[in-house]
């Protein structure tokens, strides 16, 4: 009985193991998808790039030999747009190259967890409906990607990612966020599978009414946008600092004065700079300088205040800068801090989200080794507030490095209120990696979600201008020393469906396949 027992149990383990030729075709989807994204350019594969796996998963008569293969997908994909984070370990934590890359295996196989769910439920709803059920892959998909945010506290490189650099491909984002771009190209690459698998006429006509109704849908975009024009009148001045602070650079007190000098000497550069409007005294200013990796600390340091503040008076301007303030209970807070024209602190906004594993531990205390993580990390405590910045006629929602990639932070600072929306980031801690691209592109969907002019102001870069219909202007190059100047308006002031109703879409489709999978699992009747 122990051998037959045994046997079964290897017979089905064999079983989930997807063949040569099916692990072929997932591992070339894997490939395509990855090339779709940041630093490469070849965006336009995400719309195919997924017919491989699909075709795996419909053929399959194992919803567990999908999921493998779904996990498999994941595996390649994440490791291959995230290899970046290997860099720190090895260039800031000391770790060997030989250690830091396979160490990266742990996270990437949980979090290729998701698209193995998406597989493995995707072949049980084929099994009970057949072919048609490929019609509810970008349903399933997106609810995955909504379910790895909420399980993960990430959305990095969700599929509608990969389409940033193209405005008139993501102003359905005005609807249904990043998540409704990867529903448009999942939907593409459905269609084209679902026409592959059967030639009646009816068949191919319903994967060319998808295809149709989503050229129709991005089409109707492209009139929502131009039907709401940006201000005409020009109502603050920006100079934006990008320093390139070497991320080896000490914290001594000298090197500290004399990091405030350089900041101070581009900020100069900056207003004499012309700006291609006419402009007059009147028009307010800002020099925004970027996430530091000193720690300057406005409260606690009596010199820098005095300095800044000098600055502001004498040349009529205002200064948003990042600051380590302290919390009154202990602690510290990683925070944008804006001093007016009086040389004075006039708003503070203390970062909300924090970076897991570089501003916080997310590991229980009585976890082995916990406390010696904490120790290396740090634990900043996460401000509540979402506090505008007052500029003249205008308000300004900041936001700190990755609440970029938190599609929340920005919508919750244009509900309430804010014109222009700023993100001061810090890359360079993790190298000349596709990273700053990446980054770059969630910065873009904030914009586009919300219709708000987005500035965006690093350290080592990418620095740029991102208007409201995500169109990316006078970007800088990356890990060299640049100074911005732009002229930003108000804008027209309305909000976007997404802006005003957050992610209904997405929980529209995650109940809807929700519904399809729960049938999925009923008996069929006997009647």
């Amino acid at each position: 009985m122990r051998s037959s027992s045994r046997s079964s149990i290897a017979r089905a383990l064999c079983a989930a193991i997807p063949s040569a030729g099916e692990s072929s075709l997932v591992a070339g989807s894997a490939l395509l998808t990855i090339v779709a994204f940041p630093d490469f350019k070849l965006w336009f594969l995400a719309w195919i790039s997924l017919a491989p796996l699909l075709v795996v998963v419909a053929r399959t008569q194992s919803a567990l030999r999908a999921f493998v293969a779904g996990w498999l997908w994941g595996v390649i994909f994440f490791y291959g747009t995230c290899w970046w984070l290997t860099y720190p370990m090895i260039h800031f934590a000391g770790i060997s190259a030989w250690l830091a890359y396979p160490l990266l295996l742990l996270p990437v196989i949980l979090v290729a967890l998701f698209p193995a769910l998406f597989a493995g439920l995707l072949a049980r709803v084929i099994q009970r409906f057949g072919d048609f059920a490929l019609l509810l892959a970008p349903l399933i998909w997106v609810s995955m990607e909504l379910l790895r945010y909420a399980v993960t506290g990430q959305l990095w490189n969700a599929l509608g990612y990969s389409q940033a650099f193209h405005p008139w491909l993501i102003q359905i984002a005005q609807w249904g966020g990043v998540y409704a771009v990867s529903f448009a190209t999942v939907a593409a690459n459905a269609a084209i599978v679902l026409s592959l698998r059967r030639t009646s006429t009816l068949r191919i006509a319903m994967p060319a009414l998808m295809l149709v109704t989503m050229a129709v849908t991005i089409a109707l975009a492209q009139f929502r946008t131009i039907a709401e024009p940006r201000g005409s009148t020009t109502d603050q001045i920006v100079v934006a600092v990008q320093p390139d602070v070497p991320m080896e650079l000490g914290g001594d007190p000298a090197q500290m004065d004399e990091l405030v000098r350089w900041h101070l000497a581009w900020s100069g550069v900056g207003l004499q700079k012309p700006v291609a409007i006419e402009t007059t005294p009147q028009i307010p200013r800002l020099v925004i300088w970027p996430e530091s990796p000193m720690n300057f600390s406005y409260s606690r340091d009596p010199h820098l205040r005095e300095v800044v503040g000098n600055f502001a008076q004498t040349n009529h301007t205002s200064i948003l800068l990042n600051s380590l303030e302290p919390v009154q209970d202990g602690g510290d807070q990683n925070s944008a801090i804006l001093v007016n024209e009086k040389g004075e602190m006039s708003a503070r906004y203390d970062k909300i989200r924090l970076m897991p594993f570089g501003e916080y531990v997310p590991l229980p205390r009585w976890l082995p080794g916990a406390s010696s993580v904490r120790g290396l990390v740090g634990e900043f405590k996460p401000g509540s507030s979402y506090t505008l910045m007052p500029l003249g006629a205008i308000r300004v929602g900041v936001f700190i490095c990755i609440e970029a990639a938190h599609p929340g932070i920005a919508r919750e600072f244009t509900n309430r209120g804010a014109d222009v929306l700023i993100n001061i980031s810090n890359d360079g801690y993790l190298g000349p990696t596709p990273v700053m691209r990446q980054h770059l592109s969630n910065a873009i969907f904030r914009a586009v979600e919300n219709d708000r002019d987005l500035i965006r102001v690093t350290n080592t870069g990418i620095t740029a201008y991102i208007n409201a219909d995500g169109a990316v202007a006078d970007e800088s190059g990356t890990f060299q020393q640049a100074v911005r100047t732009w002229a930003i308006s108000k804008g027209a002031g309305g909000t976007t469906f997404y802006t005003r109703h957050g992610d209904v879409f997405v929980y529209g489709c995650a109940l809807i396949s929700l519904g399809f999978i729960s049938v999925s699992f009923k008996r069929r009747s006997l009647v």
